[in-house]
């Protein structure tokens, strides 16, 4: 779809606002819901893209300018024709299936795209109060889907076949949007999300020594916050190659320290405890009945969320 045309009539390029992202609210089933639009769930970095002019910023979760690390998304954005955007999306790399993966993007080498799924701000226009299916429209008129640029994938107008779709496809999983609400930012009940495969943050705090011929550490132990407290979750020992294990350990020796910082007793042997300032990105298959994960396999680190923002995973019915 051609964009549409921007008015010249712009007084000043500047966005006269930063924002925090809206976040989905996770529920336990899929469902299907009158005025709901049913999106892919990609697995990438949320980006908050700001154009002012011909200047680009493009921010993640925790006001990390990524622009140098995705220039080709942001001299896109720079070539579309409106003044000013505000756009919001996910910072994705696709495997052969077309399937969105979070590990592609730590290995770098190939070029990302930015899954665009809301525009806030448009040629002087504060947009965020308007309903998502106004905003939609819009931002379907101001970006053209090119190399680097594409539009969020609505999956099915039904929600129940949407989750079937994301489940055969193997997406992550799918998420919900009310068409008649607000961007609000934080969580919100107006967007829901439903996994189909099992997928957290979790911080590291601590490590076990390596076995046999194994080098570095053995596994990481992880953790999530319950209020203040950072609650053991489990340990990840899969998922890693030698070139992953030397540049994490790397990035552990200075954050080593002699006290737990576990709200629990860890009964593992020979760990090393960190200071929980690293952020684990990890696929996993269940939690256990003592609250422990279940098969898990780091995916990778995240430097777009604060450790204290990493609580453990709560489901709304």
């Amino acid at each position: 779809m051609a964009a549409a045309r921007c008015r010249p009539d712009i007084v000043t390029n500047a966005i006269p606002f930063r924002v925090q992202p809206m976040l989905a609210t996770l529920v336990s089933e899929p469902f299907d819901r009158s005025g709901w639009t049913y999106e892919e769930k990609y697995d990438g970095i949320r980006i908050l893209a700001y154009k002012e002019g011909r200047h680009v910023q493009l921010l993640s979760r925790n006001a990390i300018d990524r622009s140098s690390s995705f220039s080709g998304i942001a001299a896109a954005i720079a070539a579309l024709e409106c003044s000013t955007l505000l756009l919001d999306g996910e910072v994705v790399l696709f495997d052969k299936r077309r399937v969105s993966r979070f590990q592609l993007l730590q290995r770098g080498g190939a070029e990302a795209m930015y899954a665009v799924f809301d525009c806030l701000y448009r040629q002087g226009k504060d947009l965020r109060r308007e309903p998502l299916a106004a905003r939609r429209a819009t931002l379907e008129k101001s970006v053209a889907p090119g190399k680097f640029l594409m539009l969020s994938s609505r999956l099915d107008a039904d929600g129940l076949a949407a989750y079937r779709l994301a489940r055969r496809k193997g997406f992550e999983g799918l998420v919900a949007k009310d068409l008649s609400s607000p961007y609000v930012e934080g969580r919100s009940k107006f967007w829901l999300k439903v996994k189909v495969h099992q997928e957290d943050e979790f911080v590291i705090g601590g490590f076990t020594q390596p076995s046999g011929s194994r080098k570095y550490f053995g596994a990481l132990l992880l953790g999530a916050h319950e209020g203040k407290k950072l609650q053991y979750a489990g340990k990840v020992g899969t998922g890693f190659n030698t070139e992953t294990l030397a540049a994490l350990h790397k990035k552990f020796v200075p954050l080593i320290r002699s006290r737990s910082p576990f709200a629990q007793p860890i009964r593992e042997k020979d760990v090393t405890f960190l200071a929980p300032r690293l952020v684990a990105q990890v696929s996993y298959q269940e939690w256990t009945a003592d609250g422990l994960l279940r098969q898990p396999v780091f995916l990778g680190l995240r430097d777009d969320k604060a450790p204290a923002e990493v609580e453990l995973p709560k489901v709304t019915a």
